[in-house]
């Protein structure tokens, strides 16, 4: 295995411009703006892993992006000043949220599944 570099930036940029266009445009629609941008978010942790680890197994990506997914969501628990600071930044409320909700768990499953799925298409099922 060994993935076009390339094409997977392409992707992670186009899906975390998606991801911001959610948030930005999802007015009067209260699901998109509640679950699609988590889902976009894992989807664009999957493939920037799969970016990083281009010689990796699907398989060892979903993994590691299902953990750091969790992982994320599971710090907005812990409340410190010092990471509360973090997240008060435009970008550290992108990237680290802030509360846990029980649901984002499973946007980010979705996402995940969807980029496992699409790593496959796009290799021709050989991971």
């Amino acid at each position: 295995m060994n993935r076009n570099r390339v094409l997977y930036g392409g992707i992670t940029v186009i899906v975390m411009v998606l991801g911001l266009l959610s948030r930005q445009f999802s007015d009067g629609l209260p699901f998109i703006r509640a679950f699609v941008g988590d889902v976009l978010w894992a989807l664009m942790v999957f493939f920037g892993l799969a970016l990083v680890f281009n010689k990796q197994p699907t398989a060892i990506i979903t993994i590691i992006a299902v953990l750091v997914s969790f992982g994320v969501e599971l710090s907005q628990l812990y409340h410190a000043p010092w990471i509360d600071s973090l997240r008060a930044t435009r970008l550290g409320g992108l990237v680290l949220g802030f509360s846990f909700v029980w649901s984002d768990l499973l946007c980010y499953s979705v996402g995940v599944l969807i980029g496992s799925v699409l790593d496959r298409l796009i290799n021709g099922h050989s991971t």
